[in-house]
């Protein structure tokens, strides 16, 4: 059988525009502008901060910040040379009070100016912190660890007075650093001590490889303290996400951020981007497609019957629109009904039609259409989860596409451009669209539900036509007309789905909607009576 498959991808065209950047490139509050080879801005993350103040931010977008590791190093030596400053001590000391404090620089100070040596001893300092670490041969010591004697042995002690050899205090940090992952609160060898190792201490005890692992465990910890950082997800990248959003709001937003990696996740859980479902919802969603093994495990199956001539089909693309190679009948993947009616009124292929009472009369009755209920929206979210991955795949051949048709058609590369914006708007939208059906499945019924099944039908079906002409042949993508089609439909695909994230987020920020089940709190959605 033959497969059109569609890609969407879309809203990520220029996603860097709205991200700020600081470091001392960034420090007059500048914007980091990236472009792209489209003066087309991306809908979600198009907003820098010379717009801010001049347009209203849209609902289902939030202001976040990239930090690259250097940004990280920066923004840490700077506190600590403030504080160093105001209190007058050593950088490695005000560093170990930052940590304790988690870089709360003003309850540090607060603190400090009240009751400095109970801050100081909490800390794992003393008020003797002016001298510089050193090692040093110590005539007649004997290490309490390795019981070595001899003369000369190079040893080392901090404040607290503990001394020990060199190569039981290089084991012992070796094993802290390396072996636990320790950095931030590395304490003196000794029992019942709590005095913390200083970096300038660590730098002259280790090899430069530790040293090196150390300050980079000193730059995690510094993340990991703030509540408004996280790490980017995606593998093997080294930025740092910044955040205001809290816990709390959650339930009225769905945070979604992106690296200048390209990746885009949720900053509110450890998903990827997951709008317009809240956090809660896609916690409670994960949860009952695993608990539901038997049924996911049929609904992810590949293979359907024609509805025609019962011919086994399997699907290999993305694209809904399904033609049998046996009896050329069309339809359509998810809902089986014929391909024709879909682009006119009686397309409804989104919307579940709920049963009238007498049909769920009886428990196995209502167990069924329960199940029934279920497996309507998790084959839809199924079904845009496995496209999306098709469209992928596919997307990773759209540069030997573009080549192509450079050759075919004499087409310059910005020219050709075209079909990579397509194919990034066709894997964003799958990703939209396969959560519509996680939300959609708990919501409850009202005027707001017809609403949003509309906005989502649109974007389906604008998905599905940029499908089929992304999935030409090179002969035909070197028309003119079907190069502005599908330009036309990209634009238009990317701008339904920031109409169905708007309108979804404002209902959420304003408690608007009813759910069926209680995975929001009361604040987000109001009793039901």
């Amino acid at each position: 059988m033959d497969s059109d498959e569609e890609y969407m991808s879309g809203l990520s065209t220029d996603a860097e525009d709205m991200q700020e950047y600081s470091g001392d490139e960034m420090s007059a509050g500048e914007d980091l502008d990236f472009e792209d080879d489209f003066d087309e801005p991306d809908p979600d993350f198009g907003l820098s901060t010379k717009d801010i103040g001049k347009t209203k931010q849209p609902a289902h977008v939030v202001s976040f910040k990239v930090h690259q590791p250097s940004d990280i190093q920066h923004q840490q030596d700077d506190m600590i040379n403030e504080v160093n400053m105001i209190l007058d001590m050593r950088k490695e000391d005000a560093a170990i009070m930052l940590r304790h404090f988690r870089w709360n620089k003003e309850r540090l100070l607060e603190d400090y100016m009240d009751r400095p040596e109970k801050v100081l001893e909490a800390a794992g300092l003393s008020s003797n912190t002016s001298a510089l670490p050193k090692l040093e041969a110590v005539p007649g010591f004997v290490c309490d660890i390795c019981c070595e004697d001899e003369d000369g042995l190079q040893t080392f002690a901090m404040k607290c007075g503990h001394r020990y050899c060199v190569d039981c205090y290089r084991h012992y940090l070796t094993q802290k650093v390396k072996g636990e992952g320790e950095a931030a609160r590395i304490q003196c060898p000794a029992d019942g001590c709590g005095r913390i190792l200083d970096s300038r201490s660590l730098d002259l005890l280790v090899t430069s490889d530790l040293t090196g692992r150390y300050h980079e465990l000193l730059n995690r910890t510094y993340v990991e303290d703030k509540d408004m950082f996280k790490w980017c997800p995606a593998p093997d990248c080294p930025n740092v996400i910044e955040c205001g959003i809290k816990k709390k709001d959650l339930d009225k937003i769905v945070p979604s951020v992106e690296c200048i990696c390209g990746y885009r996740f949720c900053f509110g859980c450890p998903n990827a981007d997951h709008q317009p479902a809240p956090c809660a919802l896609v916690k409670k969603w994960l949860k009952k497609c695993a608990d539901d093994s038997e049924t996911a495990n049929w609904i992810s199956a590949n293979t359907k019957e024609c509805p025609k001539c019962s011919s086994t089909i399997e699907k290999n693309g993305g694209c809904n629109h399904m033609t049998c190679r046996k009896c050329k009948y069309e339809f359509c993947w998810m809902c089986m009904g014929l391909w024709s009616e879909h682009g006119t009124s009686w397309y409804n292929c989104n919307r579940y039609e709920e049963k009238s009472g007498s049909e769920a009369r009886d428990a196995q009755a209502k167990s069924r259409t329960s199940l029934e209920r279920y497996l309507h929206y998790y084959n839809r979210y199924a079904n845009h989860e496995q496209s999306a991955r098709l469209d992928k795949d596919i997307a990773q051949k759209t540069e030997k596409k573009m080549i192509q048709l450079q050759t075919t058609s004499g087409m310059s590369w910005i020219e050709v451009q075209y079909l990579n914006s397509a194919s990034q708007a066709l894997q964003t939208c799958r990703q939209t669209l396969k959560w519509t059906y996680a939300f959609a499945f708990y919501l409850a019924r009202n005027n707001l539900t017809e609403i949003f099944e509309d906005n989502q039908k649109d974007l389906e079906m604008a998905v599905e036509n940029l499908s089929e002409m992304f999935e030409k042949p090179i002969n035909e993508l070197s028309d003119p007309k079907l190069k502005v089609d599908i330009m036309d439909k990209t634009s238009y695909c990317n701008k339904r789905r920031v109409i169905l994230l708007e309108d979804t987020a404002e209902n959420l920020a304003n408690a608007k909607w009813t759910f069926n089940s209680d995975i929001i709190s009361n604040s987000a959605a109001p009793p039901r009576r």
